[in-house]
């Protein structure tokens, strides 16, 4: 039989007498995470709803109020224990989970470690960019055998862009012996296409390091959903 539960004359049926397909926690275990919804991911999070609304649904409203899942993650304290559901304790669990999230991709990437894998790449450059509410330029530094010597946050600048440095990083390059490097940058607006600015100073960075014998193997854009590659996209 199913929980029926009233709130303000609501009849609001708790998320544990869904049909078992459709609850996020049971959903998760049977077909791994990336098959559920942001909502879904959310509500797993909250674990509990407020009066009216199950986990799911509270998830859902969120992420209408900050237009996206990335920009709920990168609130700052205040705006975040604005909202309703929200508060001090899951904010404190957010920024754990992302620091874990940093830290986890880092042990995969540490130093002596050949890059292997794109989507490895990828998931890594996502943990260390995503979240922010000003852009990030880094750089990842690699040997002649493509293994890991550093990652660096070289730049940073407000929304609306970083002031990129080829001089500063040739530097940055020489000092760790680089052979070959990978750029990355976040975007905060979500879209994760590149600029026409974002093309030119690729090109600028490639033809720089190109002086040292120093390789640009790619250069990631790191917005919502997959991290965008020149590389992939020819534009290398």
């Amino acid at each position: 039989m199913l929980k029926i539960v009233l709130t303000d004359g609501i009849a609001i049926m708790s998320i544990r007498d869904w049909p078992e397909d459709e609850r996020p926690r049971e959903k998760l275990l049977r077909r791994g995470a990336e098959a559920l919804t942001d909502a879904e991911l959310l509500g797993i999070f909250l674990r509990t709803g407020i009066a009216g609304k199950s986990a799911v649904d509270l998830a859902r409203e969120l992420l209408t109020e900050y237009g996206s899942l990335q920009a709920l993650l990168a609130a700052d304290l205040e705006r975040f224990c604005r909202s309703k559901g929200l508060g001090l304790a899951k904010y404190a669990q957010v920024q754990a989970v992302l620091e874990m999230a940093r830290r986890h991709f880092a042990e995969i990437l540490q130093r002596g470690s050949a890059l292997t894998s794109p989507d490895a790449t990828r998931s890594y450059l996502s943990a260390q960019l995503r979240g922010y509410s000003y852009e990030i330029f880094g750089c990842l530094f690699l040997d002649n055998q493509h293994r890991v010597i550093q990652w660096e946050e070289l730049f940073r600048g407000t929304i609306d862009g970083a002031s990129v440095y080829p001089r500063e990083v040739a530097k940055r390059a020489l000092f760790h012996h680089a052979a070959a490097v990978i750029f990355a940058h976040n975007h905060p607006s979500g879209i994760n296409e590149p600029s026409q600015a974002d093309r030119q100073i690729t090109d600028k960075l490639k033809h720089a390091l190109a002086l040292f014998d120093i390789r640009v193997l790619d250069h990631f854009i790191v917005g919502d959903g997959k991290p965008f590659s020149f590389a992939e996209h020819g534009l290398m």
